[in-house]
């Protein structure tokens, strides 16, 4: 019988088999972490490694409850290998950096990662960690560590996978680096306020640059207030206040940070010892527009330890005189006509505390008079140190003829670079002085005795006419005035304010009488605005009955009151004429009252009256108001 296939398909099968198998057949899963001894403010890195995962993989990461995990990164590698005539195998690396503190003290352990694919789980292995109290320096042994090499068979880069981080979490400060360790605060690990100074040892005098700083990684909208620490036993001077927020990019233990400055302050102790810098506090607003949300911060306090200057230094050295200075002198004209003035400036100039320190005071010859000194400060701090110069500026008058000899100056200081005492000195100058045009030489031309000679600080040599001439006022003699109140217009100038004051009262007393009428005239005015009345009354003649009747009993009524001086509206026709035979008003009139006002009556309540009777009433009404008693 015929056998069917051969070995050569057996083997091709084997081959589509293997090719078929999964590719979790060669996963690596492990974790490591950069140390496995750390304080408790010390922030490490945990690193979670995976070879060749599938498409599907799915990683968990440890979470216990003993550390924070502070922030999380991922990077993925692929490296190829030629190998022979074969093909070329291809290794994926997949790298989680997690960056975690410690909550607690003791031996903690972190639990294993877990991978999962195609229905199978991985585990890496526990890391046991110990924790300290504060913040443990990492030996060089797992300083200078690093995770397995997932390519143990590629050299170069594809044998080492750099750190993404490597230069910028391990980055050593220079002397222009602040040198305190940035330390990021629990809760407040998004947005916090940092205050570092670049020297935690310095000299009294020495310059200590304090620095305060946001370290955000939220948006920032602005500043509101900033309460800079109190600084006792410093003496302060800005270096740099910005007037913006202009951020930069920042590493801080493999977490990424935008820092704004806030504030650079150089401050220069001025005693030794351990002197204390206390927090700083700022009000943040984060986000944009209506959407910020106010924070207040608080930073870190500090401490400065300040040595005491070493002895043997040249007597009088202050902590103002320490830095780097140097001294030299200005002189505006070294040959001089007597009774010209010479401009002597004094110039320091350095690094150190400028507005405290004091050049050395100059001094002349007793043949040249000089006058107290004028100082002026010209600061020009750079990024992080105060320097600039500090001129005295002295006027100096000869009084001599001759050549004198300004003597060199010298200023002690100490040098906290060297750690030594330096003098920074000036050459002597030598000012010549001339005799003025015209004037004749002040150099002796015989032997002067020699007590003669040593009173040469007298008179000898003194200005004279060819120099400066002393001042001459002319005076101009008047007979004195006479007294202010001996002049005629004294007294009534005195008078006056007394005068306008009675005449103010005067005009006032006459317009308040004017603007009061008496009881008479105000009575003649309602007789007067009655008979007003009645007139208006006589245009109703023609109009409606009540209308008329009303307005005449109205014009009759007013006239009657404004000559009994009594109100009489309300009354009784009985009452109203025994009240007018009380005022002495006779008989005939009051009948006369009567009939109108019971005409007026008749009128308004039974309308239809002629036009006669109309204007009867009106004549009667008026022989009422007529021939009245004044």
């Amino acid at each position: 019988m015929r056998r069917t296939g051969s070995g050569h398909a057996a083997l091709a099968a084997l081959a589509l088999l293997l090719v078929a198998m999964p590719a979790w057949a060669s996963i690596e899963f492990y974790q490591t972490a950069d140390r496995t001894e750390v304080g408790t403010e010390d922030v490490f890195q945990l690193t979670v490694v995976v070879v060749d995962p599938p498409d599907t993989a799915q990683v968990q990461f440890p979470s216990p409850g003993d550390f924070e995990v502070l922030s999380s990164s991922q990077s993925t590698q692929r490296s190829i290998e030629m190998s022979g005539g074969g093909p070329p195998v291809i290794q994926t690396v997949r790298k989680h950096v997690l960056m975690m503190r410690a909550n607690r003290t003791g031996t903690l352990t972190i639990p294993p990662a877990v991978l999962t694919a195609g229905g199978r789980t991985w585990r890496t292995e526990p890391i046991k960690m110990t924790v300290r109290r504060g913040h443990v320096e990492p030996p060089r042994s797992q300083a200078n560590r690093q995770p397995p090499n997932p390519f143990p068979n590629f050299p170069g880069p594809l044998g080492r996978m750099p750190d993404p981080f490597a230069g910028e979490e391990n980055e050593e400060p220079d002397d222009r680096r602040q040198q305190e360790d940035v330390r990021i605060p629990r809760g407040d690990s998004d947005l916090f306020l940092r205050a570092t100074v670049d020297k935690k040892q310095v000299y009294v005098g020495e310059q200590v640059t304090l620095s305060l700083y946001i370290y955000s990684r939220v948006d920032l909208s602005s500043v509101d207030a900033v309460t800079m620490p109190k600084l006792e036993g410093f003496w302060s001077e800005d270096v740099e206040s910005p007037t913006q927020l202009t951020g930069e990019q920042r590493v801080v233990n493999g977490i990424p940070y935008r820092t704004y400055l806030l504030r650079r302050r150089a401050l220069f102790p001025v005693k030794s010892g351990t002197l204390s810098v206390t927090a700083a506090e700022a009000d943040i607003t984060t986000g944009f527009l209506f959407a910020g949300h106010r924070v207040h911060r608080v930073s870190n306090a500090l401490e400065v330890e300040v040595k005491p200057l070493p002895p043997g230094g040249p007597k009088g050295v202050s902590s103002a005189q320490v830095g780097q200075w140097d001294l030299s002198l200005d002189v505006s004209q070294t040959r001089v006509e007597l009774g010209q003035p010479v401009t002597v400036k004094v110039i320091l100039e350095g690094a150190g505390n400028v507005k405290n320190v004091t050049p050395p005071r100059l001094e002349v010859p007793p043949a040249l008079k000089v006058y107290d000194p004028t100082t002026t400060d010209k600061v020009m701090p750079d990024k992080w140190r105060i320097q600039g110069r500090r001129v005295q500026e002295y006027l100096v008058m000869p009084q001599r003829t001759g050549t004198f000899t300004l003597p060199s100056l010298e200023f002690p200081y100490f040098d906290p670079r060297t750690g030594r005492y330096e003098v920074a000195r000036t050459e002597p100058v030598e000012l010549t002085v001339e005799p003025g045009s015209g004037g004749v030489s002040s150099s002796p031309t015989t032997a002067v005795p020699q007590h003669v000679t040593d009173a040469a600080a007298e008179q000898k040599n003194v200005l004279t006419a060819s120099g400066l001439r002393p001042l001459r006022y002319q005076a101009r003699f008047e007979e004195p005035a006479a007294a202010v109140w001996q002049r005629p217009f004294f007294v009534p100038v005195v008078l006056s304010p007394l005068g306008l004051m009675l005449a103010l009262g005067l005009v006032g007393l006459v317009r308040g009488r004017l603007s009061n009428p008496d009881e008479g005239s105000r009575n003649r005015q309602r007789a007067k605005a009655a008979r007003k009345r009645l007139a208006e009354a006589e245009k109703l003649r023609e109009g409606s009955s009540s209308a008329f009747y009303g307005e005449v009993e109205k014009a009759v009524l007013n006239f009657l009151e404004a000559r009994l001086h009594a109100p009489v509206g309300g009354l009784t026709r009985d009452a109203l004429d025994a009240k007018l035979a009380g005022a002495g008003v006779d008989a005939e009139r009051r009948q006369r009252v009567r009939f109108v006002l019971e005409a007026c009556d008749a009128g308004r309540f039974a309308p239809g009256a002629e036009a006669a009777a109309r204007e009867r009433i009106l004549d009667d009404a008026a022989a009422v108001m007529e021939g009245w008693d004044k």
